[in-house]
């Protein structure tokens, strides 16, 4: 399957609860009517003591890169797209098509957090270079953080670069089963290990890369 994930900050005028609420009823009503859908989740921020750079992460999937481009041309589409300037700022709204690699298969807890991370390449590294590193050596040493429920990296699809560069390379997605486990994380020496591998393969050692606490909702589950 190919899935995008977009990210987004609220509308101006929006508060957290007004934009939470239409996302979870208006929007969602009309995104799940896209023909071809597969799965969708909805992974609103949880507020912290500081604006967040996003609000919103929204995920789906397609079957493959065919469904994706038959979408567009549909009555659907076009009205989930004409609704976007009343949920979110568009000056914000980014978009990545990624492949998922699993590196920890583990259960995603019911009521736990989900800790994204957006990935920029280091900008003397080889696309090919640099996600080989994330998945083969950089994820396996992220993956001995015993508090780890899951993990997922997201890699932009590989031919996107053809265009270009984009502004992410990726996103990682790791799942925690409290935010006292992922607080406790925080100082384990196993993520020490795991900050100092940064400056291997991510822009400027991986220190202003924009990371969420998120809490996710599955609307349209993989059937």
């Amino acid at each position: 399957m190919i899935k995008s994930m977009t990210w987004f900050k609220r509308r101006p005028g929006l508060t957290l609860e007004q934009f939470d609420r239409y996302w979870q009823s208006t929007h969602r009503d009309l995104a799940v009517q896209l023909p071809g859908l597969r799965h969708y989740r909805q992974n609103p921020v949880v507020p912290g003591r500081t604006e967040a750079r996003y609000d919103g992460l929204a995920e789906t999937w397609f079957e493959n890169t065919d469904a994706m481009r038959a979408l567009v041309h549909t009555e659907q589409y076009a009205a989930l797209m004409a609704d976007e300037p009343n949920l979110m700022d568009m000056s914000t709204r980014h978009e990545m098509l990624v492949d998922e690699h699993v590196i920890v298969d583990g259960t995603e807890p019911a009521d736990g957090f989900k800790f994204v991370t957006l990935v920029k390449r280091r900008p003397d590294m080889p696309v090919d270079e640099f996600q080989a590193y994330w998945r083969e050596v950089h994820g396996p040493l992220a993956a001995r953080n015993g508090a780890i429920v899951r993990y997922v990296q997201n890699h932009v699809r590989r031919r996107f670069y053809d265009r270009g560069t984009p502004e992410w390379d990726g996103a990682a997605v790791t799942w925690f089963r409290s935010k006292e486990e992922m607080r406790a994380s925080a100082s384990s020496p196993e993520l020490a290990a795991t900050r100092a591998d940064e400056a291997n393969f991510l822009a400027d050692a991986g220190r202003d890369l924009p990371f969420f606490v998120m809490k996710e909702r599955i609307i349209v589950p993989l059937d």
